[in-house]
């Protein structure tokens, strides 16, 4: 016996088909696909070295995901100036919210965007420039972050100089070279402030144990001091896995741990004596909270701003 599919029944399939295929291709099964305007900014956290004024990086172009952002031009910006919570914008683009991994700096080791050379160098105190180079021009970075559906979306780059650039020992005159290029990529993190918070306070230091203190800032359990003050890497650079450093300066003694993600985090303060202009590390030191905060478990939330006055105690 034959069977025949009636006409209505027909037309209800082909409709229920063409939906669904519909739907598979244009939003990949993510309600709508809608996309968020998302800005894209540059931050950075200190150089060991007193005799370091600026570094400058030259950047001509960035990408998201193979895609150059909006409104961007190229731009010579001194990073060292970006410090405790200061940014520069470089530009925005519109993205679904999700998860993402890729982000692209292309630089320019050549020539500024004035045309003078080099494009990307270390200014010493003395108004000297240092050109710094690296094995590729393009910086792929790797951290994860999120763009949240409905937010204002800001992705800020934290450009560690500390974890990538590096001196080299030995030479009469600074000479500063970027790291390999893993480990550029392993020293900028990306975080969407939407749900970043800030812990910052002051350090009285009233045994005067240091010529400068810095303050890291680790995940709750993950500071090793063995490994930490030994340096890490090709480079071996020290304190390298704290998320973030501030270092203590100003009349108040004032530090500020800026864009730390929703965690626990443990605060470390270090000592260093200067030494020919460069800051040696000097030892570990004990700090005590004025208010009983711990300072090896410090909750932070989304736009919360906790405040750590310390005082240094001794060295550990």
């Amino acid at each position: 016996m034959k069977h025949y599919l009636k006409p209505t029944a027909l037309v209800l399939a082909l409709t229920f088909f063409a939906v669904s295929c519909s739907k598979d291709e244009n939003d990949g099964g993510d309600a709508g696909a809608q996309s968020y305007n998302t800005t894209y900014k540059i931050t950075d956290a200190p150089i060991d070295n007193a005799n370091v004024e600026a570094v400058f990086v030259t950047i001509t172009d960035v990408k998201v995901d193979g895609q150059s952002l909006e409104g961007f031009t190229a731009t010579t910006v001194d990073l060292k100036a970006l410090v405790d919570g200061r940014t520069e914008t470089l530009g925005n683009l519109d993205m679904k919210a999700g998860t993402y991994s890729d982000i692209k700096l292309v630089l320019d080791f050549e020539k500024d965007v004035n045309g003078n050379a080099p494009g990307c160098y270390v200014e010493m105190a003395d108004g000297t420039k240092d050109e710094l180079t690296a094995a590729s021009n393009t910086i792929t970075v790797n951290d994860a972050y999120e763009v949240f559906a409905g937010a204002e979306n800001e992705v800020v780059l934290d450009f560690d100089l500390r974890k990538t650039i590096k001196e080299e020992q030995g030479t009469i005159n600074s000479d500063f070279e970027f790291v390999s290029m893993s480990e550029i990529s392993g020293g900028i993190r990306t975080v969407n402030a939407e749900i970043t918070g800030k812990i910052n306070g002051t350090v009285n230091d009233s045994q005067n144990t240091s010529d400068k203190i810095i303050v890291y800032a680790y995940e709750k359990g993950t500071f090793d001091a063995e490994a930490e003050t030994r340096g890490s890497g090709e480079s071996q650079v020290t304190f390298s896995n704290a998320v973030t450093s501030s270092t203590v300066s100003g009349l108040t003694n004032s530090y500020s741990l800026n864009f730390l993600e929703e965690g626990e985090y443990e605060l470390v303060f270090v000592s260093y004596t200067e030494n020919e202009g460069s800051f040696d590390f000097n030892a570990l030191l004990e700090a005590e909270s004025s208010t009983g905060l711990n300072l090896g478990g410090i909750s932070v939330t989304g736009a919360l701003q906790v405040s750590a006055n310390v005082t240094i105690t001794g060295t550990r």
